[in-house]
């Protein structure tokens, strides 16, 4: 969601931070805002919209070798200057950019800042007031900082400047991500590691409630309470051409071509020596110990788990949940006598499974995450971690890591029940190569597209066991980039109550690749087309018929989620493209859910 960038060092910060919130860009925002300090004190710079129209509100005449940026997502207050960060102090000593929610936020303002005029609707101002009314009182800035993370409830990625102080970056972070890039003559913050690779790949990871002093030749490093913390860098595990689109016209199209490699990578760093797939052995011995499996996830991921979760029933004969994390915190079923609990997440820093995390951790629960983003939250909280090795997914409506989630979800299933009666590592094989020839056919998925979705303003999406699963997925898709509204449904429910929604030339696709349920649904599309839908089936080779939209190349039958998601995916790209949306960053969305 929100992102921050800061430079303290000895160039001007002011395009290092727009660059910086450039590669933050597909987080989603709806503002965004810089702030400079050099010797005249503190300048900001803020504006509702694109990075484009901050750029154009920048003085370039103004130099500074320190500052801080933002990306703001709403959350409290309308998206626009007023309420974009950075924001100031009533003296406008202070100055801080926010990521998170600060729950007791108009408790603060009524208990400490009465009489103190605030300039927006935010949570975020409260917290630099308080610093400035503390630093009133007698107190250091650093103490003041301190103090007032200690009333803070809720989540939070802080940036603080000092117009009295040059030398320092103030950051603090809980529940929300942030690192700290360092180098030889400078160090940054951001939010994501690929904000801050134009100008370092080495990190340090900071975790919750640490307050950490950034200045230009060091990073100091402490808890709450004071006690100084040693941290190692790490490097980044990331090449800046694999954020970059390259030749393509957007991010989503360029990461669903990339589906059959992420396939094949994933096969590659899941095979042993002797080439077979296989994970680590604590893993494998947790999957195998538990009489229950809990998928947690959220969206997409969810979507995968629900697929997942047939993988680990019919395979490895293991009994599995699905839940909505941000039900499932709130709501927790009763659990199984030796349960483990799965959190699938492309970025490993969703609020809404975190929390869940926190709650089964102090029950003593394991717990196994599934994430693009090494020691991210997620996975630095959990017990184990499988990667997606999906590569960086810029575009806000997720393609290739659910391809890869679904795949990592059948390789873990497939090892943990030891013998199977087919080959997996083929079978994804031939998958892949599915994936491609389907990616080849791009003008048919286009003239479809134009056929069915161009005037359209609603749209339904149904299958059948697997193809149910999908089919969430596909209309998650469509309503995401293009906003026709779009629901998935089993096929058979239909019939209870949505097909009172069908309207002559209403947009039906139904797909098609279990052969235990073909007939039937068939028969729900019959059931629609007789009451004015205009039908598109997808189906698979083999039980195809002569009118059917669009053929998938044959594939295994517990696979075909891996393959019939693909046309729904660029069916969703070119409805959007037609009704010109900003396919990669649609409105009101975020990439990385850092809120609950």
């Amino acid at each position: 969601m929100c992102g921050i960038v800061g430079y303290i060092g000895e160039v001007d910060a002011k395009e290092v931070l727009l660059k910086g919130l450039e590669k933050l860009e597909y987080r989603g925002y709806d503002s965004a805002g810089i702030a400079v300090r050099n010797e005249q004190g503190i300048t900001v710079f803020k504006e509702k919209g694109r990075i484009a129209d901050l750029r154009a509100a920048v003085d370039t005449s103004v130099e500074a070798s320190v500052g801080i940026g933002h990306t703001r997502w709403a959350t409290h207050g309308v998206p626009n200057r007023k309420n974009a960060h950075p924001h100031q102090s009533a003296s406008g000593r202070f100055t801080l950019v926010h990521n998170g929610v600060i729950e007791n936020y108009h408790l603060l303002q009524k208990a400490y800042l009465k009489g103190i005029q605030v300039a927006s609707d935010t949570d975020t101002e409260i917290i630099v007031q308080l610093v400035d009314l503390f630093v009133s009182e007698g107190l250091s800035t650093e103490d003041a900082f301190r103090k007032t993370l200690g009333l803070l409830h809720g989540s939070y990625a802080l940036a603080l400047l000092d117009s009295e102080d040059a030398d320092v970056i103030y950051v603090a972070k809980n529940k929300s991500p942030l690192l700290v890039g360092v180098a030889d003559t400078f160090n940054v913050i951001a939010s994501d590691a690929m904000a801050m690779l134009q100008v370092t790949n080495q990190f340090m990871e900071l975790h919750d409630k640490e307050v950490v002093l950034v200045r230009k030749d060091g990073v100091t490093i402490t808890s709450l309470e004071g006690t100084v913390l040693e941290r190692e860098p790490f490097t980044a595990q990331l090449d800046a051409s694999d954020i970059e689109k390259g030749t393509y016209p957007h991010y989503m199209l360029k990461e669903m071509d990339e589906q059959p490699t992420v396939i094949r990578k994933i096969m590659q760093a899941y095979s042993n020596e002797a080439g077979e797939l296989t994970i680590d052995a604590d893993i494998l011995q947790a999957l195998q110990e538990a009489d229950r499996l809990y998928i947690i996830a959220a969206g997409t991921s969810y979507h995968a788990g629900l697929v997942g979760k047939e993988y680990f029933e019919k395979i490895a004969r293991i009994p599995v949940e699905v839940h909505i994390s941000s039900e499932f915190g709130y709501n927790m079923p009763l659990l199984s006598q030796k349960p483990l609990f799965i959190f699938i997440s492309q970025s490993g820093e969703t609020a809404d499974s975190r929390q869940v995390l926190v709650k089964i951790k102090e029950l003593g629960y394991k717990a196994l995450t599934m994430t693009n983003v090494p020691g991210s939250t997620l996975s630095r909280e959990a017990d184990y971690t499988l990667l997606l090795h999906a590569g960086p997914e810029i575009a806000v409506a997720s393609t290739k890591a659910y391809v890869a989630q679904i795949a990592v979800l059948a390789v873990a299933a497939y090892v943990t029940a030891g013998e199977t009666d087919f080959d997996l590592k083929q079978e994804l094989a031939i998958a892949a190569n599915n994936i491609q020839a389907i990616i080849e056919r791009k003008d048919r998925l286009e003239k479809i597209a134009e056929d069915y979705l161009k005037i359209a303003r609603n749209a339904f999406f149904i299958g059948r066991n697997l193809d149910f699963c999908v089919s969430l997925e596909g209309a998650l898709k469509l309503k995401e980039i293009s906003y026709i509204q779009a629901e998935g449904f089993a096929g058979g429910e239909l019939k209870h109550g949505t097909i009172a929604l069908i309207e002559d030339g209403t947009p039906v696709f139904a797909i098609v690749t279990q052969k235990a349920v073909a007939l039937n649904i068939r028969g729900n599309v019959k059931e629609v087309t007789a009451r004015g839908a205009n039908a598109c089936i997808i189906s698979m080779e083999g039980m195809a018929e002569d009118d059917d939209a669009f053929i998938l190349p044959k594939t295994h039958p517990l696979l075909t989620p891996l393959v019939s998601v693909v046309p729904l995916q660029l069916i969703s790209y070119y409805a959007a493209l037609h009704r010109r949306c900003d396919v990669d960053k649609p409105r009101n969305l975020a990439k990385s859910v850092t809120v609950e």
